[in-house]
């Protein structure tokens, strides 16, 4: 698939009676994804498992002091909104994987009803979804239910930009349109970086599509990611905002 300069190359698994091969996805050419085995280079791993810039984190603390500050107000709105509306909790938190597979909770506007997962356990959220509140589909729209999310950049669990933040159990989850992502070669790698609120995956990959092609994406970031990469794809975050197309199945961009 392609959206705006990025590419994106899925590979089937290829098996044989005695192994399982997965592919590795990783960048050869600024507009590619090309799969590759685990044999890879050393060079490419070690560059995968480069620190944090400095000049990343300042971005981040700066981005998201700002904003904890000149969203208070509104923040505030939203929380009596969220109240008057059913009288539930005004945050949904979720246990969350971060850098080194090391779990954070994460923090965000309650959208849906309370217990909105029930007995069966978290569902993904479909379009028209019947459990998505009046206030929440307003909040999701523009993404403002992720506003508490600012704490979590400030604390270090999250970068503005970055890998999609995975739940804990959509790495542990098989079959259907799931995928243990923690056995695909390339998992170690993926979190070697901050998860972020937004990203290749988020921007450019359609929300329906399987969790595996969004993998895809979320690789790409990590073999191309750079300081410059993460200006523009916060501008662009910014634009699905004001859009107001965060929620659409189709491209956002």
């Amino acid at each position: 698939m392609r959206s705006r300069g990025f590419t994106a190359i899925e590979s089937s698994p290829r098996s044989s009676a005695t192994t399982l091969e997965e592919p590795v996805f990783s960048s050869t050419a600024a507009s590619k994804l090309e799969p590759i085995t685990t044999s890879s280079k050393a060079s490419s791993s070690s560059q995968v498992l480069e620190p944090t810039p400095l000049a990343k984190r300042g971005l981040d603390v700066t981005l998201s002091a700002t904003g904890l500050l000149l969203a208070t107000p509104l923040g505030m709105l939203i929380a009596l909104a969220i109240k008057l509306g059913d009288g539930g909790p005004i945050f949904f938190v979720q246990e969350r994987v971060g850098k080194g597979g090391k779990h954070f909770r994460s923090f965000k506007f309650r959208s849906m009803i309370p217990d909105a997962d029930g007995a069966e356990g978290p569902v993904q959220a479909e379009e028209h979804d019947p459990r998505v509140t009046p206030v929440g589909e307003v909040l999701r729209k523009t993404a403002m239910d992720e506003l508490p999310q600012l704490w979590n950049i400030f604390r270090g669990d999250m970068s503005f930009v970055g890998p999609r933040a995975l739940a804990t159990h959509e790495a542990e989850t098989r079959g259907g349109n799931s995928v243990a992502l923690s056995a695909i070669p390339g998992y170690r790698e993926r979190h070697a970086v901050v998860p972020g609120l937004t990203g290749i995956a988020q921007i450019y990959a359609r929300r329906d599509i399987p969790r595996r092609q969004k993998f895809c994406f979320d690789r790409l970031y990590v073999d191309k990611r750079s300081f410059w990469l993460d200006l523009k794809l916060i501008f662009l975050s910014f634009w699905i905002t004001f859009r107001g197309k965060w929620e659409v199945r189709e491209k956002k961009l």
